[in-house]
């Protein structure tokens, strides 16, 4: 290894995004991910010793409890892994030397706006899942000094389950389908967002981000297009968000605005309907 060489090492490596990160080759780094039987995020010890032996120059902590609406009945587990274990991660992060990345969520926010979240608006979560990830952003700000917290939104990816597999498998499987309408935010891919998160940790503009593939729609725009550039044929109705009742409330409104991205110089994620098709044309050559 040179010595230009930098180590990252990434939690939660069999989710999605973590998934993505460990497969990308990208001149000069060495990335190594850790799963969770071999990195338990809610044990120090455990986190102190895997990133000591390691010695990565960064960890991006991608391990989280998402499951949105199970977390509503056990919100001690959501917390024990979003807040305690990121505590973890960032206390052991410190002690080694490395920068920490923390990946978090629209879901800080109400979800109540009209305007895109800026970095810096106040944040309001109304579901144990969003309140168990802005405790991670606390921890991360607590316990180490050199850290980025990236928020996004709506992710899908070749790697787990999401949006825009379950619409496919959908399609395959009924001749119609109700997608809700008035939710509204910006999917994001996780190649996009695994290539930006090495740009960014890379450098040392410390603070928060928000990143998500640009431009704006609803789940059933989303859907739409997913039928659109996959030549699925299906017929497509929108609904409300009443019309499916679910344990945690859904934001309406989850479009972040990315001036900190701006601000830096650093390279935007693309349009989010190109990112769509990039996915989709790569499922079609596997």
């Amino acid at each position: 290894m040179t010595a230009r060489t930098r180590k990252i090492l990434v939690t939660g490596a069999n989710g999605q995004l973590g998934a993505e990160i460990v497969r990308l080759k990208a001149e000069g780094l060495e990335i190594r991910g850790f799963r969770r039987e071999e990195l338990d995020v809610t044990n120090l010890e455990q986190a102190r010793s895997v990133i000591a032996d390691y010695s990565p120059n960064v960890v991006i902590h991608c391990a989280a409890y998402t499951a949105v609406d199970l977390a509503e009945s056990e919100p001690d587990e959501a917390f024990r892994v979003n807040a305690a274990g990121t505590r973890n991660i960032a206390l052991a992060a410190r002690e080694s030397g490395a920068k920490l990345c923390y990946i978090s969520t629209d879901y800080v926010f109400d979800g109540t706006g009209s305007v895109p979240y800026h970095e810096t608006d106040t944040t309001g979560p109304r579901t144990v899942y969003g309140k168990s990830k802005l405790a991670g952003e606390q921890a991360a700000a607590a316990f180490h000094d050199r850290f980025f917290i990236v928020r996004t939104s709506w992710v899908y990816g070749r790697y787990g389950s999401n949006f825009v597999k379950t619409m496919l498998k959908m399609a395959d499987e009924r001749d119609q389908l109700k997608v809700v309408h008035d939710q509204i935010g910006s999917p994001t891919y996780t190649l996009d967002l695994a290539r930006f998160l090495l740009e960014l940790v890379q450098t040392d503009y410390y603070g928060i981000y928000h990143a998500s593939n640009t431009g704006i729609c609803s789940w059933y725009e989303f859907a739409k297009a997913i039928f659109e550039l996959s030549g699925k044929t299906v017929r497509l109705e929108p609904c409300t968000t009443a019309d499916f009742p679910r344990p945690a409330p859904r934001p309406a409104y989850s479009v972040m605005d990315h001036s900190a991205i701006r601000i830096h110089g650093l390279t935007d994620l693309r349009p989010w309907r190109e990112g769509l098709e990039h996915f989709l044309q790569g499922r079609v050559s596997d």
